[in-house]
């Protein structure tokens, strides 16, 4: 973690990664932040609500291409956070923020 609380993408949850050039996208999740409304769901076939306890959890954490679409469109729609989100969308390649991107600089907006 920087001085300035800012975290690089890259530090967080890479460690049992697939190589980038087969999965150039995860996922980081807040899942403290998460308070159930089940959006995500809604818009991605990546996103489920779990029956026990009662929050959404995604079934693949790093995806392709084919997949970013949807995922992009959870990130947007969580309302959680004062509508922030806690669903965040990298790339892997750039180390950027794709969604939800509050800050509009790719700088990654956890707040652990």
């Amino acid at each position: 973690m920087s001085d300035d609380g800012i975290q690089r993408a890259s530090d967080v949850g890479s460690s049992d990664a697939p190589p980038v050039e087969e999965k150039p996208y995860k996922i980081i999740f807040e899942a403290n932040k998460c308070f159930g409304a089940g959006k995500c769901a809604e818009v991605s076939a990546n996103w489920e609500m779990s029956i026990a306890s009662g929050m959404a959890q995604p079934e693949e954490y790093f995806f392709g291409e084919e997949d970013l679409e949807h995922n992009v469109r959870a990130a947007e729609v969580c309302p959680a956070k004062k509508d922030d989100g806690c669903i965040h969308v990298v790339d892997r390649r750039t180390d950027e923020e794709i969604a939800p991107d509050p800050h509009g600089d790719g700088t990654l907006s956890v707040n652990w």
